[in-house]
């Protein structure tokens, strides 16, 4: 049963209750189909396209298609010549012009539909019936069902038309793109969110069909988010109809992410970014919760930038929000403020939180090494470790990613400095990747924006168990992107001492890449806007214990010249640094970091 059906500019949103479509018959009856049809027509006459003459006759004196919709109807279920000799009226368009007319609107119809990104949300009750405790089976009857009937619609309505077969069929995703179980429940949500928050629904299970690609509003982010001193859900006013939770696995923690329905794709996403939590874990408090797409008017009390969190220490709780403002749709704003919270909670329990990739690096050989580089976005990170995997070929046993963006260190009561990480994803930069990287993944993958600068993809990269379990960390470095390299600034530098160590990570100097609205050379405490700034003091601690103690037990703590950044060396530079750290691993003097598996 069809609850509710949105339809915006970019996408279409179904709510459902129990069944969605059970034939082509209750498709075409249904308010869902007439709503398209209309919708499709009115974008034809403001383009002026020629194609809406053929059904202009179909407009009723108010404006209404019905009379096109009943066309339509009939001719899913029977030749147009039959159609037209029960109705007369309709005989001029069994003429050949005419006939190809209408089929070329018919296929109109069918590419404008699969224009919208298009989403269906199963509400479930709860109990042992609800969608939830079945959700393969639920999917098929509802989402995998929609796809072969709209399918079977198409298909017949132009051979209706046109009075033949077609020779080649494109088995196309004609249903929804993304379907999500959603359910009301008991959560561990703190007394004072719930008034706000505590009626919308949480996302329980996601189905997609990769790859999908969605154009969001906007393609960068701006700016850091901005620690304030007042709860920003106080005195906010949303309707729960709206939303839907996403209460997301960060690392060891859990947050609570609310997201308005305009920014479905956004939301939907972070399925492959990191894990739902499980029910055991929706019934403790969270560590966090983030509302994105709060009412501008409401936020607007923040100033120019309102990208806002709250440390609220009576309720134990973080809060964060990001307006439902057009230049806030980038994947950017949810997915970092995400990790800030994370990495604000990280420091809170001891552990340093960083920017930076965390690979464990297997080779033939025998030798391993846990390897965290360190940099701001596009400093040439994951660019090196491909390169390295290239480079390594037949030699490299494998790369199992711990952190490909955000993660901690914690330092062991034993001296140990063990890494964990945040995602179980990875939010991608298209451009300066090696291509088969992306298209071994894309089965798999989101894709945003890939007509644009900064084209990015979304893609599975780890398990929930790897990034929880912490590794001991062998070699740290910082992904310099805009020194070229001579006599004095050699690939690869090692630090002597903590203090030159933390004298480059706290710089964090980088050739900005386009990622964001900086530009030119730029420089972010650790590399890192996201927590450790606003908490610098208790950040510098934390810092300070980790690097000493990694030049104390003999890790490999430098900097490497990726650059990235530099003119003409976008591709030779990562490669060059991919060398330098495959001699460092296969030496066989006592320095190597590498030990033997």
């Amino acid at each position: 049963m069809l609850k509710k059906c949105d339809i915006g500019p970019r996408q279409i949103v179904l709510d459902v209750e129990r069944q969605l479509c059970v034939d082509k018959r209750e498709l075409l009856l249904s308010d869902v189909f007439a709503r398209v049809v209309a919708s499709y027509c009115d974008h034809l006459q403001a383009k002026g396209s020629p194609q809406v003459e053929v059904v202009a006759a179909f407009r009723g004196s108010d404006g209404d298609w019905h009379d096109l919709v009943r066309l339509l109807q009939v001719l899913a279920e029977a030749p147009l010549d039959e159609a037209v000799r029960h109705t007369p009226r309709w005989a001029a368009l069994a003429q050949t012009a005419r006939r190809h007319e209408l089929h070329a609107f018919a296929e109109g119809l069918y590419d404008y539909w699969r224009s919208f990104d298009r989403y269906v949300v199963l509400h479930s009750e709860p109990g042992p019936s609800g969608f939830d405790q079945r959700p393969y089976r639920s999917f098929n009857l509802t989402v995998e069902n929609l796809t072969h009937i709209i399918r079977a619609l198409y298909r017949d309505t132009c051979e209706n038309i046109t009075g033949d077969h077609p020779r080649i069929y494109r088995q196309v995703e004609a249903g929804c793109n993304v379907a999500l179980i959603a359910l009301r429940q008991e959560s561990g949500l703190p007394e004072p969110c719930r008034p706000l928050l505590g009626d919308i629904p949480f996302i329980r299970q996601v189905w997609m069909a990769p790859p999908l690609i969605i154009d969001p509003p906007y393609n960068k982010r701006s700016g850091e988010f901005q620690r304030v001193s007042e709860n920003p859900l106080d005195g906010m006013e949303i309707d729960p109809s709206e939303w839907l939770c996403f209460p997301a696995r960060v690392g060891p923690v859990v947050i609570f992410v609310y997201f308005h329905r305009k920014f479905m794709g956004l939301g939907c996403a972070l399925a492959n970014l990191f894990e739902l939590a499980d029910d055991a874990h929706l019934r403790t408090r969270p560590h966090a919760v983030f509302v994105y797409g709060a009412p501008a008017g409401h936020m607007a009390r923040f100033g120019e930038l309102p990208t806002v969190f709250y440390d609220d220490p009576e309720n134990g709780l973080l809060v964060g929000a990001v307006p439902d403002e057009d230049r806030f749709g980038y994947f950017g704003y949810l997915k970092k403020m995400i990790l800030t919270l994370h990495n604000i909670a990280m420091m809170q329990r001891g552990r340093m939180p960083f920017h930076g990739a965390m690979t464990r690096i297997s080779l033939r050989s025998g030798k391993s090494a846990n390897v965290l580089i360190m940099g701001d976005t596009a400093t040439g990170k994951s660019e090196m470790l491909e390169a390295f995997r290239i480079l390594g070929g037949e030699q490299v046993r494998g790369l199992t990613v711990v952190a490909d963006d955000m993660g901690s260190l914690e330092v062991t009561d034993d001296g140990r400095i063990l890494a964990f990480g945040s995602e179980t994803g990875a939010f991608i930069r298209l451009d300066d990747l090696q291509q088969g990287y992306v298209f071994a993944q894309v089965d798999r993958a989101i894709i945003m924006s890939p007509q644009k600068p900064n084209a990015r993809v979304v893609v599975p990269v780890t398990t929930l168990e790897c990034i929880l379990r912490g590794h001991p960390v062998d070699i740290v470095l910082y992904a310099n992107n805009y020194e070229n390299v001579d006599a004095e600034h050699p690939v690869l530098e090692r630090f002597d001492t903590a203090e030159q160590a933390l004298a480059v990570f706290r710089n964090g100097a980088a050739m900005s890449k386009g990622t964001t609205t900086s530009s030119g050379l730029v420089h972010s405490y650790f590399a890192n806007v996201f927590g450790p700034p606003q908490y610098r003091d208790v950040h510098e601690v934390l810092a300070r214990r980790v690097f000493e103690t990694a030049i104390d037990r003999g890790v490999y703590v430098g900097q490497i010249r990726t650059r990235l950044g530099v003119q003409g060396m976008e591709s030779a530079g990562p490669r060059e640094a991919a060398r330098a750290l495959f001699e460092v691993m296969t030496a066989s003097s006592g320095t190597s970091p590498a030990r033997s598996d």
